[in-house]
């Protein structure tokens, strides 16, 4: 079975309520669609949105790329048995747009598990139905943190995720407030976005001793990561690893170093669900547990990293609630949400 037709399009999303994280405000998530229509009328569907301060690539530049004569030349024609074929050779076009290559891989594995009849997870194998996702809090004060706790309590959500990183003792207020308020209810996770400092850790760590929380997400820049050394084995397993984290080979380094117990996948990071799952199979082997993220995206790249996530044995935390927060979604929704777990519908493919 052929590919016949292909098309790209950008839309620009309003958030619901935009948020503040340590290094800026988001209100709008700008999202790049890819689709690959099959001779028999199947159309697989992808998407992207690129984080430029993470990944070093814009919105345009994956408008522009999956535009372009290259990838318009590498499927035209192209049979869908041989999608993974087809995704190596644009991982050697465009190894340094994790973003394109994301949009082209999803709308791939969309297209074939749409032709075979089967959700892409149970092509891989499946290790999970339902797993709970955390929702996320931006930076914001201790009234209005409390305020937003309430609506996702209200909501059914049992996970929060606290962004922090600009002052290490109002977020240690933050944190303790809600574990005041809400007691055991919420299990709370922080993301400190590279906002701290050795000291500014270790402060916060220090001052919420008393509360349980689950786990913290990138406290430093990634060129200060080796300052992570200063702490103990048992602090470091509890910390997860973004930003630092981008392919296989940061991966390997950061399992040898083993600076970080948690290594976060973004499919929007590191190129889409088959490098996913090259990092997935590294921490494997590092004992290293993993984190499901994401950006302000579609349903659609959600459900392709919830897809890659209930395939691999080693998943244990999901914060794949990008989608929740736009005003819409033009996409249907792969996966169904009920009281903040997250579970795949039995429909072919991805979307």
């Amino acid at each position: 079975m052929n590919i016949k037709t292909i098309r790209s399009y950008a839309k620009s999303v309003p958030l619901k309520r935009p948020y503040t994280i340590a290094r800026e405000t988001i209100s709008v998530a700008e999202i790049i669609f890819f689709e690959v229509e099959l001779s028999n009328g199947v159309i697989g569907k992808g998407a992207a949105n690129p984080d430029p301060e993470v990944i070093g690539e814009t919105p345009e530049q994956t408008l522009y790329n999956l535009g372009s004569e290259k990838v318009y030349l590498g499927l035209k024609g192209k049979d869908i048995r041989e999608f993974l074929s087809h995704i190596a050779f644009f991982r050697q076009i465009y190894p340094d747009f994790p973003a394109t290559l994301a949009a082209i891989d999803i709308a791939l594995h969309d297209a074939f598990g749409k032709w075979i009849g089967l959700p892409v997870v149970d092509f891989y194998g499946r290790h999970h139905n339902s797993m709970p996702t955390s929702i996320t809090i931006g930076i914001k004060n201790v009234a209005e943190t409390l305020y937003e706790a309430k609506e996702y309590k209200d909501q059914g959500f049992r996970i929060l995720k606290i962004k922090t990183g600009v002052n290490a003792q109002e977020d240690a207020e933050r944190v303790i407030r809600l574990y005041e308020t809400f007691g055991d209810y919420f299990t709370v996770r922080v993301d400190a976005n590279e906002g701290y400092s050795a000291e500014d850790l270790r402060f916060f760590l220090d001052q919420t001793a008393s509360v349980p929380l689950e786990l913290t997400e990138q406290p430093f820049h990634p060129r200060m990561d080796k300052m992570l050394l200063q702490f103990p084995a048992g602090i470091r397993r509890k910390l997860a690893a973004d930003e630092s984290l981008k392919d296989a080979r940061t991966a390997l380094r950061l399992a040898n170093e083993a600076l970080f117990g948690i290594f976060n996948i973004k499919l929007m990071k590191c190129g889409g669900i088959t490098a996913a799952f090259e990092i997935a199979n590294i921490a494997r082997q590092a004992d290293i547990e993993l984190f499901w993220g994401c950006n302000d995206e579609s349903s659609l790249s959600i459900s392709a990293a919830l897809h890659a996530a209930f395939a691999c044995r080693n998943t244990r935390y999901l914060d794949l609630d990008g989608s929740f927060d736009l005003m819409e979604d033009e996409q249907e929704s792969g996966f169904v949400v009920k009281n903040g777990y997250l579970r795949i519908k039995s429909n072919p493919g991805i979307s």
